[in-house]
Parts: C-alpha cells; sequence; structure tokens
C-alpha cells in the first residue's frame, strides 16, 4: 500500500539469493523494512494527491514488536514543508508493507513567492501571544487544512497565555497577511514519597565530584529542577524528599520514579526505545504556581492542588510524557479534541498497571485519573471506565470535535478501558457500559497498550476518532494474525458508538490465512483460495534416490499440493523420475527423485500449493462508484468527487483523472483479493474522454494496470461524448490479491480529461 511521490532511493533486495564472495552482509530486518516503505513512497499507491514538483523525505524510523517498524514521511512541494501533508508506511522485518495512512488526499497548486514579508508575518505572529519571551524566525510552508493548500509564513513563539505556558504555530497567509490558523503544542495536563510507595524508593540517579543531581544516567535528557530557578536538584548525600508534599525536592521524587517506569514500561510491554522513540526522554521542573500540570513541547512542568502539593503522581507524571509520546509519534499532536487528553490519561493507566504499586499508593487497576492528588478536592479528575460519572460524555458524536479537551477524551478513556478489561471483567473491577448494550471482552491492559500505541504508530496530523479506529484496527490485525485482537478492538469502538469507515481493514480470522510451507532447500507460503510455487534443486547419482520433504502447517482443510514434472531431462538427456504425493494439507509429503543409472544428475522441479474454496460470485471493488468518499481507493484521491466542467456516469461522483494542459500524472488504486473457485473475473467500468488535442495522435494516454503490469491503454485519439462501458478480464488472477490501478499521463501541452466511474469486479 504505497504513498505517493517521493525521491527516497530504494535498494531492490532479492529474498533469498545467497550473497556472493565478498559481497555485503545481507540486509538488516530494519533496512529491509525501511527500503519497503521507501519504495511505497515512491511509488504512490496509497493515499496523497501529488504532483511532479512534491516529494516525501523520510522523517522518522520507529521500531515495533513483532519485527514491525513503522516509517514517518514529510511531504514537500516545490522545496517547501507541506504542513498536514504527513505520511506514514508500517512495514515489517522481511520487506513487506504492511499499512499506509496520510494526513490529506488535497492536490496542491499554489504559488511559492510570498507576498507578505517574513518580518511582517512576525509581526502579525507576535500578536496572538500576551506574553511572547521568544519567536523562532518565520519560514516559508505550504499549510494543508480542510483539504485546502495554502502559501504561509509558519512562526513558533514561547511565553504564556493569560493562563498557562505556550509554545504558540501562527501561521500567517504569505499572500493576504490575514491568520490561518495557530497550534499550542503546551498541554496541560532512594527517595521519600508522597504519592508512590512503599518508602524508601529506588530512583536512578547521578554521582559526580562527591555530589548527586536528580539527573538520570540511564535515561539520556531526564532531570528534574527547580521551576523558580532552572537548577537541577543537587546534593551531598543521595537520598531525596521528606514525603511532604509541598516539598519540591519530594515532588520530583515522584516525578523521576513515574517517568522512570514509564520509560521501562514502554520499553518492555510496547517495544518503545526512551520517551522519544530515539532512546531520549525530557526534562521535569517542579514548583509551577498553577493548579495544573503542562507539556510544553520540550518539558514538563508540575503544579500544585488547591492544597498547595505538588501533583507529581505516577498517572499525572506519565499523562504528561504522553503528551510528549505524542508528539513525538508519526503525525504529531495535532489532534481532534480529546484525543491528545485521552492519549495522556491511556499512558498513565498503562503506567500504573506496570509498576503495580500495592494500596496505599498509586495502585493499578482503578482507571481513574488523578485520583491520589485531589486536585481540586472533589476527587479523581477523570473516570475511564464510565466517564459520565463525572459528567463526561461515554460515547463518542458528532458533538466531540467541539466539546472542551478534557471532556473529549470521555469515549477514547471508555474505549481503552472496555479493550483492555471488557465490559463486565469481574475480580473486583468496575463493570463498564456500552453504548450499544452490548457484551465486550477485554485483551489484557498490556495488549490494549499495544494496540493502541500501534494505532499511533499510523497516526498523521490532524488524526481524528475515526480515524483512530482504522489505525488501531489495522495494528490490531498486524499484531493477531487469528484476528482476536482484530475483533475485540472493533467491538470496543462500536461500543462507544464510534462508526465503522470505509477505510477499515478486515480480518477473517480464518485458520491458516498464511501458513508457512517449507521445502528443503526452498520455502514459500500461501492463503486459502490462492497458489504458488517454488522451484528446488536436488542432485541424485546413479542409481540413487533422493527425497525432499514438505511441511505444510496450520492450513485449512482442502488446501492441496502438487508436484511436477513428472520426470526431469538432465544435460545429458538421461532422465530420471519424480515420484510425487499429492494431497490435502497440513502434513507431510515426500518427492523422491531417483536416478536412471546412467551418472550423476542434477534435477529441478516445481512444487504447487493450491488453496481450497469453490466459486462465490460478487463483486469485489469498493466504493466503485465513488459515492462513499475516496477510501478505500488510494493514489491521487484528490481527482475523487464532483467538479465543475464533469459529470458522473451514475450518482453525482467520478475520478476525474488528467485534465491540467501541462505535463502531470494522476493515478488512483484499489487493492482487492478475486475469490478462487470461479472460473472468471471480469473487471467493468465506465470511461469518458475529452479533449483539446486533434488528430490520431496519442499525446495523452490512459492505462489500466493490474499489479503495475499494463493491461488497457486509451489515449486522446479516442475521445467522446458521453461515457463508454470497458471490460477486462481478469481470470488469471483468481485466487490472487491484486492492485488494480487507473492512471492518466499528459504530456506538456493541452488538456485530456480521462473521467472514471462505476467501476466493478465481478467473478462468476
Amino acid at each position: 500500500m504505497p504513498l505517493g511521490a517521493a525521491v527516497i532511493p530504494a535498494t531492490a533486495f532479492a529474498a533469498g539469493t545467497p550473497a556472493a564472495a565478498g559481497a555485503d552482509p545481507a540486509p538488516s530486518p530494519r533496512s529491509l523494512a525501511v527500503s519497503a516503505a521507501d519504495k511505497a513512497a515512491t511509488s504512490g499507491v496509497d493515499a496523497p494527491a501529488k504532483g511532479p514538483s512534491e516529494r516525501y523525505d523520510r522523517k522518522q524510523v520507529t521500531p515495533w514488536v513483532g519485527g514491525l517498524y513503522s516509517v514517518a514521511y514529510e511531504r514537500t512541494y516545490r522545496g517547501l514543508p507541506v504542513v498536514g501533508g504527513d505520511a506514514v508506511v508500517l512495514a515489517d522485518g522481511k520487506g513487506r508493507v504492511r499499512a499506509a495512512s496520510s494526513a490529506t488526499r488535497a492536490k496542491i497548486a499554489v504559488a511559492t513567492t510570498a507576498r507578505v514579508s517574513a518580518a511582517a508575518a512576525a509581526r502579525t505572529s507576535r500578536a496572538q501571544l500576551p506574553t511572547v519571551q521568544e519567536a523562532q524566525a518565520p519560514r516559508l510552508v505550504v499549510r494543508v487544512a480542510g483539504e485546502r493548500a495554502r502559501l504561509a509564513w509558519e512562526t513558533v513563539l514561547t511565553g504564556a497565555t493569560r493562563t498557562a505556558p505556550s509554545h504558540l504555530h501562527v501561521w500567517v497567509d504569505a499572500l493576504t497577511g490575514k491568520v490561518l490558523g495557530t497550534q499550542d503544542d503546551v498541554r496541560a495536563g532512594s527517595g521519600t514519597s508522597k504519592w508512590n510507595g512503599p518508602n524508601p524508593l529506588s530512583i536512578d540517579t547521578t554521582a559526580s565530584g562527591g555530589s548527586y543531581s536528580l539527573r538520570d544516567p540511564n535515561r539520556p535528557g531526564l532531570t528534574c529542577s527547580d521551576y523558580s530557578t532552572g537548577a537541577v536538584f543537587t546534593k551531598s548525600t543521595d537520598s531525596w524528599g521528606t514525603g511532604n508534599p509541598t516539598s519540591r525536592e519530594t515532588g520530583c521524587v515522584d516525578a523521576m520514579w513515574g517517568a522512570q517506569k514509564e520509560w521501562n514500561m514502554l520499553r518492555d510491554w510496547l517495544g518503545r526505545n526512551g520517551h522519544d522513540g530515539n532512546g531520549r526522554s525530557w526534562p521535569v521542573k517542579v514548583g509551577l504556581n498553577d493548579v495544573n500540570a503542562y507539556w510544553d513541547g520540550s518539558s514538563i512542568s508540575i503544579g500544585h492542588n488547591n492544597a498547595n502539593e505538588w501533583i507529581a503522581a505516577m498517572d499525572v507524571t506519565a499523562h504528561e510524557f504522553g503528551h510528549g509520546i505524542d508528539q513525538y509519534t508519526p503525525g504529531g499532536a495535532n489532534n481532534e479534541a480529546g484525543l491528545g487528553e485521552g492519549t495522556g490519561d491511556i499512558f498513565g493507566a498503562l503506567t500504573e498497571a506496570y509498576a503495580n504499586e500495592p494500596a496505599p499508593y498509586d495502585t493499578p487497576g482503578d482507571y481513574l485519573v488523578g485520583e491520589m492528588i485531589n486536585l481540586v478536592g472533589q476527587g479523581p479528575i477523570r473516570n475511564m471506565y464510565d466517564p459520565s460519572k463525572l459528567g463526561d460524555p461515554n460515547c463518542w458524536s458528532s458533538a466531540i470535535p467541539s466539546t472542551e479537551v478534557h471532556a473529549a477524551a470521555g469515549p477514547l478513556n471508555h474505549w481503552f478501558y472496555l479493550l483492555a478489561e471488557g465490559s463486565n471483567p469481574g475480580g473486583g473491577k468496575p463493570a463498564s457500559p456500552t453504548c450499544n448494550s452490548s457484551t465486550v471482552t477485554g485483551i489484557g491492559i498490556q495488549n490494549a497498550g499495544k494496540v493502541f500505541y500501534g494505532g499511533m504508530l499510523l497516526k498523521t496530523s490532524g488524526m481524528t476518532y475515526k480515524k483512530y479506529r482504522t489505525a488501531t484496527l489495522t495494528a490490531a490485525k498486524n499484531l493477531d494474525a487469528t484476528c482476536g485482537l482484530f475483533t475485540r478492538t472493533k467491538a470496543a469502538w462500536d461500543a462507544v458508538s464510534v462508526p465503522a469507515q470505509t477505510g477499515d481493514p478486515t480480518c477473517s480470522g480464518t485458520p491458516g490465512q498464511d501458513f508457512s510451507m517449507t521445502v528443503t532447500p526452498a520455502t514459500g507460503s500461501v492463503d486459502p483460495g490462492a497458489s504458488t510455487t517454488a522451484t528446488v534443486g536436488t542432485t541424485t547419482t546413479s542409481g540413487s534416490a533422493q527425497t525432499v520433504a514438505l511441511t505444510a502447517t496450520g492450513a485449512p482443510a482442502g488446501v492441496t499440493v502438487s508436484f511436477s514434472p513428472a520426470s526431469v531431462t538432465s544435460g545429458s538427456s538421461a532422465t530420471m523420475t519424480v515420484a510425487t504425493t499429492s494431497s490435502a494439507v497440513p502434513g507431510t509429503y515426500t518427492i523422491t527423485v531417483q536416478g536412471d543409472g546412467v551418472a550423476h544428475h542434477t534435477a529441478q522441479y516445481t512444487l504447487t500449493v493450491k488453496g481450497a474454496g469453490g466459486c462465490t460470485a460478487t463483486q469485489v471493488i469498493s466504493n466503485g462508484g465513488f459515492e462513499s468518499g475516496t477510501s478505500p481507493w488510494t493514489g491521487d484521491t484528490g481527482a475523487i468527487g464532483t467538479f465543475s466542467g464533469q459529470s458522473a456516469h451514475s450518482g453525482t461522483r467520478y475520478a476525474w483523472l488528467g485534465g491540467y494542459g501541462y505535463a502531470a500524472t494522476d493515478t488512483v488504486n484499489q487493492t482487492v483479493t478475486v475469490p478462487a473457485g470461479c472460473t472468471r473475473a471480469t473487471l467493468k467500468y465506465w470511461l469518458h474522454i475529452d479533449t483539446a488535442e486533434s488528430g490520431s495522435t496519442a499525446y495523452d494516454t490512459f492505462q489500466v494496470k493490474v499489479n503495475g503490469t499494463a493491461k488497457q491503454s486509451y489515449s486522446n485519439a479516442g475521445a467522446a461524448t458521453g461515457y463508454t462501458e470497458r471490460t477486462l478480464d481478469l481470470s488469471p488472477y483468481l485466487g490472487q490479491q491484486v492492485t488494480l490501478t487507473f492512471t492518466a499521463t499528459e504530456d506538456a501541452s493541452l488538456q485530456t480529461s480521462f473521467v472514471v466511474d462505476d467501476a466493478t469486479l465481478t467473478t462468476s
């Protein structure tokens, strides 16, 4: 599921090819994953619209569990960063792309010369913040919002609002000077401890020159300092805190303890290397004169409760670091209301569960937020198993995006509890209501954390509840081929009323959906309903026999194995007999290659594994009439919609490829599985061609491709009024997964429009 235009060089690797003497060592799993992701970003099959002036630059590679890697990209247009144009690819260590997503599918066609000066944009930006301590020099960007691209100056300000610290991004239209939008990175949100225990706690500190400091030697970047002075706490002994919650040093003991436990949880449960994903953490400052705590984009500030106690309880500390994790995963922290706060709450619950402190400390399993610190004298500030108990919504609705951000976290917190524990977990854990009156079974908090974090690794800017549903379902499917995690993740989203999306993956749960067969010395794999072959070489001597064993495990009944040819002729024209078995798997099957008594011979033969399944006549293209948005179409999906100058074959929407009048290429794709067991598969679609070209020379072309190979081609020479139905026989692809591509390519002058509608792929 590749992404879009890029200029990232991708090395082609041939799996299973032995290295020549003196050759470079075999590529690592990381390099195979990154290479596959780069190829995906280069080939333009999945997601963002693109043009000849665009590319994707790799920005971040984050290892995950199970040999998976999240590879994040920044989109550029004529060399300018595209804010809101990022994309991410999930690939595995075998070099296979598992999933891909992008923040927008908008086409970009903007001027890149600013009419407003950088200085003027900076002055306008500074006026958006009451107190400005520092302003970075404006940078020229393309900002995409609401599927519309504009040239803009981006200025980042450090200062304060009237009530809180601020790290504010301001975008000023580079043509008109108007403010296009803003985004604030700030998110509210052995020692003797107040909130953690039992005391004394063991925390990692640094010894240097006869003194000690609250500087973690094992987690680079993690320190704790006095908010007022900025100085990291230092003393002559390595004993910290008094247990008095009004002591800033005690607050630092709590903060260091919680941050260190969260770091370990990330490592042991989620496979993340440090808070930032690259082996580093962030500093903490205790002593903020505010009834709150904050993540400011690069550090955590801890304030006090109404009793003037510093509030560095484990779930509060982990919550604020969770904002940092949100910012330092693909797409950053530019999310729909509630998702950032819910993310912090989830990391707080995960850290509590990992630390597993006994009562009366910050104990796991209560799924309450801030219950220890009693922030304003009214107990916990959020309830994850039943948000409504504290006045927050349990269920998602169209009102959530405009709801106050802490309250809007309710549905995400509720979803996580249902996924982790279920609706009626027992064992002293609270029951949780569902919005659809369903019963949900949990998967355990560690697995729920893996699913959620996996969704974060597919995150793009402008993330929404609906996009998180798709991302976490994709993560669950990649974590568990049996579909157990997928099914329960889906049930939890349904239970909080986040509706199904056209981009949601499916998971059949069929045992052996991807089973392995092992042949000495070759390997292969096959899905039910599909077939695969492997060529095996073996050597026999005069009059001798060699046996090759095939083992296929986990396959469903009805899958068969066969071998060919029945005999093999060597270079000396002698013949050897190949005795084979053919049977349903699983099981072990042998091939015996018998020499004819003439000499030493080398035989090669092919085995075929054929999936089971009869013909079920069906139509497999989704949203072939483009009436349901763009998903699951990928590529230049900005070409899909309703536009002035063209009309649909039926309904109101279509895919308008080309029509620019300058050199450009448009592509839309969809990957489908053609069912096995049938005798015929037929692709049908309606195509309208209009052009400003003349004559019979093909200047502009339209192609239909299957797995990248062109199968049909039309051009401006075929222009006509109205639509014409086109048909392509896809019977050779029965039982296979294929990517169908419609692509239009124009030359440097005079437009040709290729308009596609009502595509179907049916079997019979």
